[in-house]
């Protein structure tokens, strides 16, 4: 192996993305790397790419503007969901010196030896997703609060706005014994939180063993204080998932259900595979189980035939919703899916427009659920924050908290009284 160089990491997109990140920057540290923060100058770069939007690939190709002007003799890797989708587009980004997709990034290391004796510019190596039939574990490491760990990767559906089954190949699940392996370390480095991710966690199945086996077998683990879901599609968030979550003192009280739309017609046209009558069933279910429970909605705004009457049934169906805040995205074109072959284009400015009304719902339904819980005790796991007088931290049910640093209370779970609003969350300043 040449002389180790330091390397810095960039992370676009999901949660999955960041434990994927994680994972690589450790392989890069037991064979003699060193690791700096971004703002450090770096021999080699690696970002991490999404592509769910367009807004994904713009920072993509920033960034790797920003980084040669601090270094422009650095190696720059760019791999990931882009990178997959787009090899040769990311391959001709003036100073990308190597592409590498969904087969080849957990193999990073075979590559990066030869940019050093290669000057050749945008190397591409992104091979056909149908090789891809193994699943590669990974988990965040650095944050002692909680850590983001990989249960699944891939989808079988076959949304039409969606190129994520072009990114990252059919689906396909860890075995639970690396799971639980993965878990114990998490826990042997201190960490109270583990957020399960991936492309469709639902859809968890290893040898007949479904999410609801991966969530019980992880219930038992002695030292792992919190389980939260990071997100589970409505079909597959079943009674038993959720009767079973109600019982749990582990699995925290918060689910987010993508519903992209309340007009049955526009799922129907985005090949969603539930109604709108399902989705209002599992919120009830949910809240009737566990009411204290916070849940969050992923919502996509101006797909094409939303017509201003589908937004509205949207709108309306979104109000009457016992929910807790909203994920809006105003719907972008995507290259080879269905919907961007699709009639009735709605402009661009209306996209926007109807961004800004669900933003200001998702506002008044997250002030109603803060408000809900003002002079009550919730427990809450506290973190560093970058103000050097205070520290933050989420209550089991998804509050943010802030209260005046108490050094030793990081990274503990503590019962506070919550006392006040304010622009991110609530406010505490009682232990309880």
């Amino acid at each position: 192996m040449a002389t180790p160089h330091t390397v810095a990491f960039h992370t676009l997109g999901c949660k999955l993305n960041y434990s994927e990140t994680s994972s690589i920057k450790r392989m890069f540290e037991e064979h003699g790397y060193t690791a700096v923060p971004l703002e450090n100058t770096a021999d080699i770069y690696v970002i991490n790419t999404c592509s769910v939007t367009d807004f994904a690939d713009k920072k993509c190709r920033a960034f790797v503007r920003k980084v040669l002007k601090t270094a422009p003799q650095a190696k720059v890797v760019v791999i990931g969901c882009y990178a997959q989708l787009k090899p040769k587009e990311i391959s001709e980004i003036p100073g990308v010196d190597l592409v590498l997709g969904a087969t080849e990034k957990f193999n990073i290391l075979n590559y990066i030896d030869d940019l050093s004796l290669n000057p050749e510019k945008g190397i591409i190596k992104a091979g056909e997703l149908k090789t891809l039939d193994h699943f590669q574990g990974a988990f965040s490491f650095g944050d002692r609060t909680r850590s983001f760990l990989k249960v699944q990767d891939g989808c079988d559906y076959k949304c039409s706005f969606c190129t994520i089954p072009q990114a990252r190949g059919k689906s396909r699940s860890s075995s639970p014994i690396m799971v639980i392996e993965n878990a114990k370390e998490i826990i042997a480095i201190g960490v109270k939180e583990v957020v399960l991710t991936g492309v469709n966690i639902g859809d968890y199945n290893y040898e007949d063993k479904n999410f609801l086996y991966l969530l019980q077998e992880l219930d038992k683990l002695d030292g792992l204080e919190r389980i939260r879901i990071s997100s589970i599609e409505p079909n597959l968030c079943s009674d038993d998932i959720i009767k079973f979550v109600s019982t749990s003192h582990r699995i925290v009280p918060h689910f987010h259900m993508p519903l992209q739309s309340g007009s049955d017609k526009l799922l129907k046209l985005m090949r969603r595979r539930y109604t709108s009558d399902l989705y209002r069933d599992r919120v009830k279910e949910i809240k009737t189980r566990i009411p204290h429970c916070c849940i969050g909605v992923d919502v996509i705004v101006g797909f094409p035939g939303e017509t201003d009457e589908d937004f509205l049934d949207t709108v309306r169906f979104l109000e009457e919703l016992d929910i807790s805040y909203l994920h809006v995205f105003t719907y972008s074109e995507r290259d080879n899916t269905p919907a961007a072959e699709m009639k009735d284009v709605v402009p661009m400015e209306t996209r926007r427009k109807r961004n800004s009304i669900l933003r200001a719902l998702s506002e008044k339904k997250k002030r109603y659920f803060y408000n809900t819980y003002l002079q009550q005790t919730r427990q809450v796991l506290f973190e560093q924050c970058k103000s050097d007088k205070l520290m933050t931290g989420f209550t089991d049910n998804y509050i943010k908290i802030s209260m005046p640093l108490d050094p030793d209370k990081l990274n503990t779970i503590n019962n506070v009284t919550l006392d006040a609003i304010n622009e991110d969350g609530l406010v505490a300043s009682n232990y309880s």
